[in-house]
């Protein structure tokens, strides 16, 4: 008996992880329900996932779904007008303007602003143990700021938007509960400076919502989705040597930087699942019509694996005979729907984040790469060139991460189940449109 309890233990990183992720799915389409129709799936296929995806119908974002519930309260405050989750109309298309808007910088001036903010960042680093989103989060926290006010981004700034940025990632992973106090600080911050935006704001949103679509747009999710997708691309890199040793040894070749970074968006999705409610009925088929209020969840991971040899092997290889446009890939999205409106300057500022790091470290990691990473992307530094062989810290690095792992999975289980109960408890997306409804019969009558 002690014998088969001393072997359960030493094995307990490789079962009990999959089995507390079994029972969160488990407890979570429960506590959820069984709302969402996946896509792809029975009812609508990969042949068939851009079509609907695309589809005029499908362009409901927070109305009508519980789903609304949780991301609301993971991107709380201000979730109401958060750019991905305004509804379709007047509204959301001026709020769509005006991020395009303080988007549209010149390819090379993004890729000098990138350039600089990861000088910045990397200078203060040292060799050694890092977490790779760590790591990346106060480079697109000063990107970000300078993007928005026009200028370098001071010291207290970046810790605000650093600590704001992690802990909604920190929330939505299930890694730790949300901590407002560290938002609000930010909000508190914005408000102070909304004068000094160099960009006209949204005029139908008051000063408050202007302040809660900054925090949101670009210092909530463009901070994580940029850092999150560094976290993926460098992790890659640091686990594939021959690929690391010809990036380092031809910066130049964009051709190839390009074929890596396309590959890590097409294995390491940012987005799991977006989900759209339907406007009016789709029409798939002779046999399936999805009704009006449907809840459409798009699977990216799935539909970035079909169609490709040996899809869960990165291979950057593959970009040279594939066609991206035509391929299953839609990193940012589809145009027709609310297509990320980063798409343009996002990968030319990771290509100059990754020249930057790889001109000052070998990178080297065997942690496990999973697409929603709650390890945060453990790596090992080292000076370029290096001397050093990772191979006993890496075997330790890859213990560590294993074990780290079996607690992460229990706090998981017990965080993540909490906010799902708390979001449903809440209802803070559908209080909004019940209020608004209410309000508006309200004005109806009056007059």
């Amino acid at each position: 008996m002690a014998t088969g309890a001393a072997t359960a233990l030493v094995c307990l990183p490789y079962w009990l992880p999959r089995l507390v992720v079994g029972l969160r799915v488990r407890l979570f389409a429960r506590i959820n329900g069984e709302e969402g129709i996946p896509i792809p799936g029975e009812l609508v296929g990969v042949d068939r996932f851009k079509e609907v995806y695309s589809h005029p119908a499908a362009d409901g974002r927070s109305e009508g779904a519980g789903l609304s519930d949780l991301f609301w309260y993971w991107l709380a405050p201000g979730p109401e007008v958060h750019q991905e989750h305004l509804e379709p109309g007047e509204r959301y298309d001026e709020v769509a303007r005006v991020t395009r808007r303080i988007l549209a910088r010149p390819k090379a001036d993004v890729a000098s602003l990138a350039a600089r903010c990861a000088s910045h960042v990397l200078d203060e680093n040292g060799h050694g143990f890092v977490r790779l989103r760590d790591l990346m989060m106060p480079v697109w926290a000063e990107f970000s700021y300078e993007l928005v006010f026009g200028e370098p981004c001071p010291a207290e700034a970046r810790d605000l938007i650093v600590g704001n940025a992690d802990d909604v990632v920190t929330a939505l992973k299930g890694c730790g509960l949300r901590h407002m106090d560290r938002r609000e600080r930010l909000t508190a911050y914005l408000r102070a400076r909304l004068g000094d935006v160099c960009h006209p704001l949204p005029e139908g949103l008051s000063p408050a919502e202007r302040v809660f679509y900054l925090q949101g747009t670009f210092f909530n999710t463009a901070v994580v989705q940029m850092s999150e997708a560094m976290t993926h691309l460098l992790l890659a890199i640091a686990q594939h040597p021959e690929l690391q040793r010809r990036l380092a040894a031809d910066p130049g070749d964009e051709a190839y930087l390009d074929r890596v970074v396309e590959e890590s968006m097409r294995r390491y999705p940012l987005f799991g699942i977006a989900h759209r409610i339907t406007s009016a009925e789709i029409v798939v088929d002779e046999r399936t019509t999805l009704p009006a209020g449907s809840v459409l969840c798009f699977n990216y991971a799935d539909f970035h694996s079909a169609g490709f040899e040996n899809a869960a092997s990165f291979d950057p290889g593959r970009w040279e005979h594939v066609s991206v446009r035509e391929a299953n890939h839609i990193p940012f999205g589809v145009t027709a729907n609310r297509p990320c409106p980063a798409r343009g300057i996002a990968p030319v500022a990771m290509r100059a984040v990754v020249r930057e790091t790889l001109r000052r470290f070998t990178l080297a990691s065997s942690a496990a790469h999973t697409r929603s990473i709650p390890n945060r992307g453990p790596c090992l530094l080292g000076p370029r060139p290096d001397p050093r062989r990772h191979r006993v810290r890496l075997t330790l690095l890859r213990l560590r991460d294993r074990w780290e792992n079996v607690w992460r999975s229990v706090v998981q289980l017990v965080c993540g189940t909490y906010m799902v109960l708390e979001a449903r408890r809440l209802r803070l997306a559908g209080r909004h449109f019940e209020t608004r409804e209410t309000r508006l019969q309200e004005e109806l009558t009056d007059g």
